[in-house]
């Protein structure tokens, strides 16, 4: 049997529609994995480990008995065709399994190898030509039309066949030697993981440190209160210095029409409960409370997690006032301070501010509108910057999300705009 050909052997198989079997050691199976030898007639079988004349990409090699690895097996030949029709997925899958890691016939080869052994096609690409008809498989016709031919045509079939491509010496073209000289030494050799990240000269950074020596040094000994103190530019460090451990404003509207009030803002906003202004007024006056002060400490918790990944609380301090001259008991930088402006909707409310413009004034700070659920709404505020609080008369339990927004938000534009008065 070694000297039949594997490839027509199964070729033939398949053009004649023999079933083909598996046999193993102990007997027939139907497992191809398990098996040993493919039955290709009642009278032919072949080791599926059998190399074959189909050569593997990039091989020069013409005898498949002293190089086996350089060519394709009868399991792989015969693995691509039974699984013709599946997925390229699929064929995979099955290559692997069958343990044809690097040994099974490529996507791109497999249809010429199929129409091949179908009889579709004449010639298989890359595959070592026949030399002696001792290979003929058994079955096959015989050919006796050869055999009457003139000899000189026989010679020059025998010449053509010795000096076939595939034993004929390769000669490179001159020109293109010198440009792949070219190319390899401008070409960065990859060793492992790390070199590839790198390129083959060292970067060196100390002169960015030398840069940045000096300025970091004064900037030490600024936070010690070291001499450099005394040599800052006035430019390099915002005015805003003076303003430690000043905590930040919000100015409500003082209309007696307005929701928030200096009677109610204080349970709104620390405690996330809104009660109207005449309730509120009602409830002070049962108390025995007295007119609300012109300004008025809210507490806010804040909770943090610090590095440890411990939860801390703390509590941020804000000042609310309801009117400009409030405001002036602050100082000349008041107005530096205030992160908020609840409006109304109302111009008239803004005439005393230092920027009397809504347009203006919303640009230096942060804008809120507060209005019902059930109102309208107010095309006075469509071209101001503000933000639009909406409070339900009735239902009590979302007042906690709308202030939840309203700090979540001012939290926000103070980070983008006043971070000073965020850390103080």
């Amino acid at each position: 049997m070694s000297s039949t050909d594997a490839l027509l052997a199964l070729r033939q198989a398949i053009k004649s529609k023999t079933p083909i079997k598996y046999s193993s050691v102990s007997g027939p199976t139907d497992s191809l994995q398990s098996a040993v030898n493919l039955v290709l007639s009642s009278s032919l079988s072949l080791p599926k480990t059998t190399p074959t004349r189909l050569r593997k990409p990039g091989v020069t090699s013409t005898d498949p008995a002293s190089n086996t690895t350089d060519f394709y097996t009868l399991l792989a030949v015969y693995l691509a065709w039974l699984h013709r029709d599946a997925p390229v997925a699929e064929y995979m899958r099955q290559a692997r399994e069958h343990g044809l890691t690097g040994g099974f016939i490529s996507v791109t080869e497999r249809k010429n190898v199929i129409d091949w052994l179908e009889g579709k096609a004449s010639d298989l690409p890359n595959s070592v030509p026949l030399i002696s008809e001792s290979t003929t498989p058994p079955g096959s016709p015989p050919r006796g039309a050869t055999a009457g031919l003139p000899s000189a045509h026989h010679v020059s079939r025998s010449t053509h066949m010795a000096s076939s491509p595939s034993k004929r010496k390769y000669v490179p073209d001159l020109a293109d030697v010198e440009v792949v000289k070219k190319i390899k030494l401008n070409e960065i050799e990859l060793r492992d993981r790390n070199t590839v990240l790198r390129g083959v000269k060292a970067n060196n950074f100390s002169s960015v440190k030398t840069a940045f020596a000096e300025k970091l040094k004064r900037l030490k000994e600024t936070g010690k209160g070291g001499p450099a103190a005394t040599q800052l530019t006035p430019g390099m460090f915002p005015t805003h210095q003076s303003y430690c451990n000043m905590y930040p404003i919000i100015i409500i509207s003082s209309s007696p029409t307005s929701l928030v009030t200096m009677h109610n803002v204080k349970r709104f906003l620390q405690d996330s409960v809104f009660e109207s202004s005449q309730d509120a007024r009602a409830r002070i006056t049962a108390e025995g409370g007295s007119r609300p002060e012109d300004m008025i400490p809210i507490y806010r918790k804040r909770t943090q997690i610090d590095s440890s990944g411990r939860e801390l609380e703390t509590q941020a301090r804000y000042f609310v006032v309801d009117s400009a001259e409030a405001l002036q008991k602050f100082g000349q930088d008041a107005w530096d301070r205030v992160v908020c402006v609840m409006t109304t909707g109302q111009a008239w409310q803004f005439k005393p501010y230092k920027w009397s413009d809504p347009k203006v004034l919303f640009h230096h700070v942060k804008g809120f509108y507060v209005s019902l659920t059930s109102e309208p709404p107010n095309p006075k505020i469509k071209d101001w910057n503000v933000t639009e609080l909406k409070i339900d008369a009735n239902r009590r339990h979302v007042d906690k999300s709308v202030v939840a927004q309203f700090w979540k938000t001012l939290d926000a534009w103070c980070l983008a705009n006043k971070q000073w008065i965020v850390k103080s």
